[in-house]
C-alpha cells in the first residue's frame, strides 16, 4: 500500500502495525533529522522500553558482521525477532552509508529481520546521532532484540555503550596481549568477549590473554564492584559455530542486568547520553545561525579588526543563544 501523501504520525502508525515499509520510512525520518524525526521521538519514547540493546563492536575485519548475521539467522528459529542497525562509515562523496556490512549479513540472515544501514557521518564514537530513534522506532514496532554493529573500537571509540544494555567486543586470534587490550578501553567497554575465527591458530592464547585481563580486574576490584565476570564465547561466524553460546550468553547478562537492578541504571544513563546529544546539536544549530546573521557576522569582523577578543565574541553570542 502507498505511503505517498501520508503524515508521520500515519506512517508511524502503519510502521507500529507491521508494515515494513511504513517503518523503513521511520528510519528515514530519524536520519534526515527535523521535525518529522522529532514527531517519531515523541510517539515511539513512550512505546518503548522493552526491547533489549546488544552492541556488537571490534576492529575491522574481526567478522562483526557475518556474526550478527549468524545471530539473525538463529533467533527466529527461537521465536525471537531482531532488528539490526549497521553502522557503515559515511561516503566520503555522498555522506551516505557504504552498506558493505549489511551486504554481509544478507548473505546469512534470516527473513524475519530487518536490517538496516545508517551512515556516521562523522560522529567520533562511531555512533550516527541517529541511532537512539532508529532503536526506539524499532522497540516501538516490536522487535526484540535490536542490534547494534559498530564500525569498528579503538582507544576513543568506545561510544557503542552509551547506546547498548549488552556490549559485545569481538576480538580475533592474535589480536594482542592484555595489556593492549585494557590500552584499547576494552575491559570497560565489554560485557562479553568473542574470539571469533577460533578455527584459526592461536585462538587459545586469545583466550589466555583474555583470562589474564579479567583476572587482572579482580584484582583492581572492577569485578567484585559489578558481580559479573564477562564470559569469552569462541565462534566461527562462518558456519555459525558458537552463535548459540553467543546468545545464550547476552540473555544470561539481560538476566544479571535484571535482577540486580543495573538495566534501568544503564538505561537512565542511556537517556542522559541522547538528551545531551541533541541539547548539544540545538546548541550548534543556534551558533550557527547566529554567526550566519548580520551582528553575528559584524561580531567577527571586529574579532578580525582586534576590536575585540574572540572570547568577549563568543560571549555576546552565547548570551544571545540562551536568552
Amino acid at each position: 500500500m502507498s505511503l505517498r501523501g501520508l503524515s508521520t504520525e500515519e506512517v508511524f502508525e502503519r510502521a507500529t502495525a507491521g508494515e515494513r515499509r511504513a517503518l523503513g520510512r521511520v528510519l528515514t525520518f530519524v536520519e534526515r533529522a527535523g521535525e518529522a524525526a522529532d514527531i517519531v521521538t515523541d510517539l515511539s519514547h513512550p512505546l518503548g522500553g522493552s526491547a533489549h540493546i546488544v552492541g556488537i563492536t571490534g576492529a575491522p575485519g574481526a567478522g562483526k558482521s557475518t556474526l550478527t548475521g549468524q545471530l539473525t539467522r538463529l533467533l527466529p528459529e527461537r521465536g525471537v525477532r531482531p532488528a539490526v542497525l549497521a553502522v557503515d562509515p559515511s561516503s566520503p562523496l555522498t555522506g551516505g552509508a557504504i552498506l558493505g556490512d549489511r551486504i554481509r549479513m544478507d548473505d546469512v540472515a534470516g527473513d524475519d529481520v530487518f536490517i538496516r544501514s545508517v551512515a556516521t557521518r562523522g560522529h567520533a564514537g562511531g555512533l550516527a546521532l541517529s541511532i537512539p530513534g532508529g532503536v526506539r522506532a524499532f522497540d516501538a514496532a516490536g522487535y526484540d532484540p535490536v542490534i547494534i554493529e559498530t564500525v569498528g573500537v579503538g582507544q576513543v571509540e568506545v561510544d557503542v555503550v552509551g547506546a547498548a544494555d549488552t556490549t559485545v567486543v569481538v576480538v580475533n586470534p592474535g589480536w594482542g596481549d592484555a595489556v593492549q587490550a585494557n590500552k584499547a578501553g576494552l575491559m570497560e567497554v565489554a560485557d562479553i568477549f568473542v574470539i571469533n575465527k577460533a578455527d584459526r591458530p592461536g585462538a587459545a592464547d586469545s583466550r589466555r590473554d583474555l583470562d589474564l585481563m579479567l583476572d587482572l580486574s579482580h584484582v583492581t576490584g572492577q569485578e567484585s564492584r559489578t558481580g559479573y565476570r564477562p564470559p569469552i564465547i569462541m565462534t566461527t561466524a562462518t558456519d555459525g559455530t558458537g552463535a548459540d553460546e553467543l546468545w545464550d550468553a547476552i540473555v544470561a547478562h539481560r538476566v544479571h542486568l535484571e535482577t540486580t537492578g543495573e538495566l534501568a541504571v544503564r538505561r537512565a544513563a542511556r537517556h542522559h547520553y541522547e538528551v545531551t546529544h541533541r541539547l548539544e546539536q540545538l546548541v550548534a544549530d543556534g551558533i550557527a545561525i547566529a554567526l550566519a546573521e548580520d551582528e553575528g557576522a559584524a561580531l567577527l569582523a571586529d574579532v578580525a579588526a582586534k576590536r575585540i577578543s574572540p572570547a568577549d565574541a563568543a560571549r555576546v553570542i552565547a548570551t544571545r543563544i540562551l536568552r
